[in-house]
């Protein structure tokens, strides 16, 4: 992405000044529920990424994580019409990112859910931002939109953690938010990030692997 380092992990953490300092994950401001990558093509698409701890914040920072698969099921179970809406191919547009007069990434649209064609497994690409997202201008689109966010608020499965020290999550671009934080002068807060465009897989077979692993060890 645009403000990762050189080795491609982004160095989470507030930045005073240049290109970071424009985008909301490098301030202390509570980032609104999102999924990785929201705003890429395609051949681009984040499958999963990991965030690891280096330094916590002197306060705040807390992190809230919800399955895409659960919100899929809870919108389908109010009525299957809010999934149908969200798999529109323009349900949701990202406006074109400027730097001055450049173009440094143009626009995407595309489907808030949809099945993933190299892995066949659920995919979600969303934010509950309210600036520089346009959803389409339909009655559908913007119910299905509404309920999304009340559920978003109000369903009971969340799971919450504030990272510490050493501390990491890995998984496959689950939904997430985080809170307002407050820095230690002496020691902001560094989180380490890095986005994949696999998803994390576990063995199929995991009493071959066991018969495997017996035989290797006698």
């Amino acid at each position: 992405n645009l403000c990762a380092d050189q080795d491609r992990i982004s160095s989470i953490q507030v930045m005073d000044e240049g290109l970071s300092n424009a985008y909301i994950p490098y301030t202390n401001k509570p980032l609104n529920w999102h999924t990785d990558g929201y705003y890429n093509q395609n051949e681009k698409r984040i499958r999963s990424f990991l965030m690891h701890c280096v330094r916590p914040a002197s306060s705040g920072g807390l992190n809230t994580y919800l399955d895409p698969e659960v919100i899929y099921i809870l919108l389908r179970d109010e009525d299957p019409k809010y999934i149908e809406a969200l798999q529109d191919t323009s349900a949701m547009t990202i406006p074109p990112n400027f730097e001055g007069s450049e173009e440094i990434r143009s626009e995407k649209n595309g489907p808030v859910f949809l099945l993933d064609d190299e892995t066949q497994s659920l995919y979600m690409r969303y934010t509950a931002r309210s600036r520089n997202i346009i959803w389409k201008d339909n009655a559908a689109t913007k119910r299905a939109q509404s309920v999304l966010l009340d559920i978003l608020k109000k369903n009971h499965y969340q799971f919450r953690y504030c990272l510490q020290k050493g501390e990491g999550v890995i998984c496959n671009n689950v939904l997430h938010n985080r809170t307002m934080f407050i820095d230690n002068p002496k020691s902001k807060r560094l989180l380490y990030r890095a986005r994949f465009y696999d998803r994390v897989s576990k063995p199929d077979h995991i009493d071959d692997l066991k018969v495997s692993a017996n035989q290797c060890y006698g």
